[in-house]
């Protein structure tokens, strides 16, 4: 499958919300559309801290997307690099797409002068873990969270 990878942008969102709710309900969660509309609106933000890139088809289709910020780090001079949310169509998957979208945020944290990308995902994401482990190192971190 050819795409072509570009920022997200002003006029997406009819077709990133179908993807956005995939991925939501691939992890089990829900999330309110007005709360989904705010991510959406921080993404494409010129201004903001949230950076997305969709991935296209020749047919100018959606099949999906990658969002990444930055962060300032106690252990290192420059930012890292948090990628967020990643997730690519069923027709998509196991077509290099879900690979593009990763090296596309590993080349964005490289200029922006981060030194490392990380994200998290779950056990049970198995297909994902394969690809995660071929173009990246799994730490033994464990994640904590105290709801507010």
């Amino acid at each position: 499958m050819s795409v072509t990878l570009r920022k997200l942008q002003d006029g997406d969102y009819e077709q990133w919300y179908p993807l956005w709710q995939g991925y939501l309900t691939f992890y089990k969660s829900e999330v309110a559309d007005d709360v989904s509309r705010v991510t959406y609106d921080r993404i494409i933000d010129p201004d903001g801290d949230i950076y997305g890139i969709a991935a296209v088809d020749d047919d100018g289709r959606m099949v999906g997307f990658v969002t990444y910020l930055f962060h300032p780090f106690t252990w290192s001079i420059g930012p890292r690099c948090y990628l967020g949310d990643l997730f690519t169509s069923e027709d998509a998957r196991g077509k290099g797409v879900a690979r593009s979208l990763i090296d596309a945020v590993h080349q964005a944290a490289k200029e922006h002068g981060a030194e490392q990308v990380y994200w998290l995902t779950q056990e049970f994401n198995y297909t994902g873990r394969i690809l995660y482990d071929k173009v990246a190192e799994r730490t033994p971190f464990i994640k904590y969270m105290q709801k507010i």
